[in-house]
């Protein structure tokens, strides 16, 4: 049976809801996209693996096309971010074509990128491939990854080869920083305002913490440094903070999260550490319990060599140098895997995130013969 084409396809792909949160109220099952992308694979010729996860409803899915070592991965995440229907021109989850692009939700991050992936693979479905072609979809990128962890953890599929579609308007990006989102809890003793002595207050204990956080982070920028990013030095935000009930109280608990996106070569678990020691001496001295914790399972930083054989090729293929971002994908884990990663893909990462989310008409048939001539020089 035919398949729809490929803004159709693209169009089924947007009104089936796939949000990833970490609230449970907002969170979705992801196994109606992976269902559909599993029809539509093994009709064209794919062998299918739907790999479920522990969290319920929730999926990865494994299409190959062929046998043998090596191959090529062809990688996209199947779940989107949260989304507010009254901010959007349009409907969120019905495809809407206007001014040369494509609207709605995952258009460009990244449902959109599996519907680009089937159209350059039906010329070799009736062609012997001497590799294999592996197409994934997987879970929960937009909130704990836990997706591509799986298949990191099964050490499946293997391949020599892998690109991640994400949006980076067509240019081949071969490095990223990590992500690390922590919290720090601060547990003091509340009382009466008027005698400090009758509490220990956890708002001046965490006055203590982000000074630390602050100094820490002039140290990062000082000691580490790569020319290859826009932003040349590690980040460390403060970015919410809660605490207290009322003026006249003595503050009983505050809460800090913040995050830290470290360069390539620095490792989360020891800056976790680190902080971790730097921070147990304020909770001594203001006579508080204080804890330091992951939000989530953060993600490690992520480079490809530029003189790898993928770099190189993408580069010639796209016109562009390779380049490196701050936002973090499931790169890393797949390279975990032991193939040469890159990320690349159509649409702009600008349009992620936000309503009225697109992707340029004038992105597909580039990509699409970016991919055909990767399927060509791996898999044939």
């Amino acid at each position: 049976m035919k398949l729809p084409d490929l803004k159709t396809r693209m169009n089924q792909l947007i009104a089936s809801p796939s949000v990833s949160c970490t609230h449970p109220d907002i969170d979705m099952s992801n196994l109606a996209v992976i269902e559909l992308l599993a029809d539509w694979f093994e009709r064209l010729g794919f062998d299918i693996e739907i790999q479920h996860l522990a969290q319920p409803g929730k999926a990865n899915l494994i299409a190959t096309l062929g046998k043998g070592p090596g191959g090529l991965v062809l990688s996209g995440h199947t779940d989107t971010v949260p989304f507010n229907e009254k901010r959007w021109s349009s409907d969120p989850l019905k495809l809407t074509e206007k001014d040369n692009r494509l609207y709605g939700l995952g258009t460009c991050d990244m449902k959109g990128f599996f519907s680009v992936v089937i159209e350059a693979v039906l010329p070799y479905l009736n062609k012997p491939l001497q590799q294999p072609l592996i197409v994934l979809a997987t879970a929960d990128e937009e909130s704990s990854m836990n997706g591509a962890r799986a298949l990191a953890e099964q050490g499946f599929p293997k391949a020599r080869y892998a690109v991640i579609g994400e949006p980076t308007s067509l240019k081949p990006i071969h490095m990223h920083k990590g992500i690390m989102m922590e919290v720090v809890r601060i547990q003091g003793k509340a009382g009466h305002s008027s005698n400090p002595d009758l509490g220990n207050n956890a708002l001046d204990a965490m006055h203590d913490v982000m000074g630390e956080l602050k100094e820490f982070r002039k140290e990062l920028a000082r000691d580490y440094q790569n020319a290859d990013f826009s932003v040349t030095v590690p980040t460390l935000n403060l970015g919410c903070i809660h605490g207290g009930d009322n003026p006249n109280r003595i503050c009983g608990h505050c809460e800090l999260q913040y995050d830290l996106r470290a360069l390539p070569g620095m490792n989360n678990d020891d800056l976790r550490a680190t902080i971790q020691q730097r921070l147990k001496p304020i909770a001594d001295q203001h006579q508080v319990e204080l804890t330091a914790e992951a939000i989530f399972d953060g993600v490690p930083s992520f480079a490809t060599e530029k003189t790898s054989g993928i770099v190189k090729l993408a580069e010639q293929l796209t016109g562009h140098t390779s380049e490196a971002v701050a936002f973090a994908t499931e790169a890393p884990f797949l390279q975990q895997m032991g193939m040469e990663t890159l990320v690349l893909g159509p649409g702009s990462i600008d349009q992620a995130h936000q309503p009225d989310e697109f992707m340029a008409l004038d992105q597909i048939n580039p990509m699409v013969s970016i991919l055909r001539n990767m399927i060509e020089n791996y898999c044939l």
